[in-house]
């Protein structure tokens, strides 16, 4: 599960285990994480999880919420990440993955009996498959509403859209003021593909339809953030033999 380290001037104060879908942080007595500092704001700042991946939001604090020194409204938290609170630090850690049992052989099967995939062959190819994804990095293509670059590649493990100039990818307002949310949403990387995350709900759509929380990507798939649209595909990430080749 999990966890973090709340820490002042180096020195770990407490471990607060993550153990529910959301948790305050502020110097009010309802927080579920109180810090006694006249420098933190009543409710500072939130933790959240949204498909499966954890967030730190600000709550209009006076002196800011930081992620690794840089100040933000809303930010994804990766293992090791310091969240800054005045002079509080709080320091993320996700839980280790469990190692992996080695798979036991298959039973033999009389030779016209039917065959059935078992577990561990399963496993065998969804790990196939996911080595084939990892040869696969995913682009956005903006087909209309160019702010920045016309392509991008998705190369990290979190990629952030909106209007703010801390995002990888902006996007075009919408509406009579050109309005748009500062991280609108955001497109993880993990084994099976690549996920389109809602951080504004209902505010990104794919394909037309509005989306909440997250949603695999697939080849093609259109995505529209205010008044910009893109294209999604995979393009091979493995080097070409041929050019290394002496």
């Amino acid at each position: 599960m999990p966890k973090f380290l709340l820490k002042f001037n180096a020195a770990v104060i407490k471990e607060i285990v993550m153990d529910k879908d959301a948790l305050t942080i502020g110097r009010k007595a309802d927080n579920d994480v109180v810090i006694d500092n006249p420098a933190v704001s009543g409710h500072h700042c939130k933790v959240s999880v949204q498909g499966g991946t954890y967030f730190v939001e600000d709550l209009d604090s006076t002196n800011g919420t930081y992620v690794n020194e840089k100040r933000v409204k809303k930010s994804g938290l990766h293992h090791n990440d310091v969240v800054g609170v005045a002079r509080h630090a709080l320091v993320f850690l996700e839980d280790a993955p469990a190692p992996e049992q080695p798979a036991a052989p298959p039973a033999a099967k009389p030779a016209d009996a039917t065959v059935a995939i078992p577990p561990e062959k399963q496993a065998e190819i969804a790990a196939a498959q996911a080595a084939a994804n990892a040869q696969k990095m995913g682009v956005l293509k903006v087909l209309k509403g160019l702010v920045g670059q016309a392509e991008y590649e998705l190369k990290g493990m979190s990629t952030y859209l909106g209007k703010s100039d801390r995002v990888q990818v902006p996007i075009k307002g919408a509406g009579l003021f050109g309005s748009a949310p500062e991280v609108a949403a955001s497109i993880h990387r993990k084994p099976d593909g690549y996920y389109l995350l809602a951080i504004e709900e209902g505010y990104p759509s794919i394909n037309g339809q509005k989306v909440s929380g997250s949603v695999l990507l697939k080849e093609g798939d259109l995505i529209e953030c205010g008044g910009t649209t893109m294209q999604f595909s995979l393009k091979d990430n493995a080097p070409d033999a041929t050019k290394m080749a002496i």
